[in-house]
């Protein structure tokens, strides 16, 4: 199956729409791992985007990167919190 380009720009500007706002998201790591956590996108980029997570046992934060074909493929879902 084939990804349009225009379908990547949707999903970019829906992202880009979002910046700064707190969504859970639920990453399919394969092997029957599945990751679900919440964080803030916080930049985007041409291919990916940035999402800034708090680590639960201090006050650090990790920077996790997502494709915006990962979420058009389904590999990751987001939903605003």
């Amino acid at each position: 199956m084939m990804m349009k380009q225009a379908d990547v720009s949707k999903v970019r500007r829906e992202v880009v729409s979002h910046i700064g706002s707190r969504v859970k998201i639920k990453a399919n790591r394969g092997r029957n791992k599945i990751d679900i956590t919440e964080g803030i996108i916080t930049e985007t980029y041409p291919s990916i985007f940035l999402v800034k997570i708090e680590d639960g046992s201090s006050d650090t934060f990790k920077t996790l990167s997502f494709s915006y074909a990962d979420v058009l493929t389904k590999d990751v879902q987001m939903m605003l919190c």
